[in-house]
């Protein structure tokens, strides 16, 4: 398989970095984006991969700035070439109800999590169109599909996005590129681990599943929909979430 430049934004985090490990098992080679190297340690997580055997490296950006998604992709270009298969991972919570919801919750959530996708897919998706291969893929959530209390910014940037794959899919579809959603449950992650134990109990007992995801389950979906071979598979919204949500 053609060794082919993986671009994972925001792929420190425990989701992005199964990603990133599951494209290196596939023959890929790994940039992600942070936004602090300091702050999120980017070195060292890069490290860490490096000694598992995973050629993996790491650029500056802020995803929800459009100027700073151009200087990345030219950073990119010059320091390991085209790239070939990008999953947007960034994204933050800022949750609220709406009603007490100030204009800044919304637009950090939108800016990052919906704008920052086309921010990024903006740069890339001219190249993979002309080399005739491209595989985007956009992690959105299954509060994109159902809503969420106190997530009207999260949920809308999440249901977003999946519209935005399926223009994105058509588009690229006649020039071999492909666009696919992935939407996670809930996830063992830093995130979930910091809920309350009643809130995560509840939330628990409502998965047919009787767990929450690992973040490999989520990762295995994304290499799935990156592979060479998944060309055919196009526009689709995958859903990982133990049976929580299942729609036609």
């Amino acid at each position: 398989m053609t060794q082919r430049l993986a671009l994972v934004t925001g792929g420190e985090g425990g989701i992005g970095t199964e990603i990133c490990r599951q494209l290196a098992a596939q023959g890929r080679r790994i940039v992600t984006t942070c936004l602090d190297p300091e702050q999120e340690n980017i070195e060292q997580w890069a490290q860490n991969l490096r000694d598992e055997g995973i050629e993996a490296d790491w650029v500056v950006c802020n995803v929800a700035d459009y100027s700073a998604c151009e200087a990345m992709a030219e950073d990119v270009r010059k320091r390991f070439g085209e790239v070939d298969i990008l999953v947007n991972v960034a994204g933050i919570t800022r949750d609220g109800f709406l009603h007490k919801m100030e204009n800044e919750q919304w637009r950090s959530v939108i800016d990052i999590n919906l704008s920052g996708a086309f921010n990024v897919t903006r740069q890339f998706v001219a190249g993979m169109r002309e080399r005739g291969f491209g595989r985007v893929v956009n992690i959105s959530s299954v509060n994109g599909q159902t809503g969420q209390f106190g997530q009207t910014n999260y949920s809308a940037a999440k249901a977003g996005l999946h519209g935005f794959t399926m223009a994105l899919a058509k588009e690229g579809a006649p020039k071999g590129v492909t666009a696919n959603t992935v939407s996670p449950g809930y996830v063992k992650t830093s995130m979930t681990a910091a809920m309350p134990d009643k809130v995560r109990e509840a939330i628990v007992g409502q998965i047919p599943a009787g767990d929450m995801g690992e973040p490999a389950d989520i990762a295995r979906a994304v290499r799935f929909l990156c592979a060479d071979e998944a060309g055919y598979i196009n526009g689709a919204n995958l859903p990982v979430n133990g049976a929580l949500f299942c729609s036609f």
